[in-house]
């Protein structure tokens, strides 16, 4: 695929002055009407069993996305998609399992811890399987295995 750059080389070697006019014409015109808007960036609204309400009323009486739902109720689209799926934040269960997570992760932030603070389980030396599979001992029965440590 050929670049716009490419293509202006090619008009100015093959002397097309005129193509090369229209060419700056339409970048003025694009340059005049191009704006610079900041992102669209969800802030996160907690979810409540009217908003899972909400969503599913949107899900099923519009053609919107996910996306433009999560958009316009100001939640994650993930949410929607929790909703939409598997039915959660449909009820004041503070037993229901995403009810706990929430409730572990605001003890956490509480107490000001980050997830990935917490120390990650320790691994083998090398890379986990490969490393359990070299150190493990020949198979008996006349002949040897070889195994990638012994490269």
């Amino acid at each position: 695929m050929t670049t716009l750059k490419e293509f202006e080389d090619i008009l100015k070697d093959q002397g097309m002055h005129m193509a090369l006019a229209i060419l700056e014409k339409l970048r003025q015109r694009d340059r005049g009407t191009r704006s610079i808007t900041r992102a669209r960036r969800v802030v996160g609204r907690k979810m409540t069993p009217e908003l899972a309400r909400d969503i599913l009323h949107l899900h099923a009486t519009t053609e919107m996305t996910q996306q433009e739902i999560a958009f316009r109720l100001g939640v994650n689209q993930g949410r929607v998609n929790e909703v939409i799926k598997h039915g959660k934040w449909l009820t004041n269960d503070p037993s229901a399992p995403e009810a706990v997570v929430r409730d572990k992760a605001l003890a956490r932030t509480a107490r000001g811890e980050s997830p990935r603070s917490r120390a990650k389980q320790p691994s083998t030396v090398g890379g986990g399987a490969l490393s359990r599979a070299a150190n493990r001992p020949a198979k008996s029965g006349g002949q040897s295995q070889l195994s990638l440590g012994d490269l």
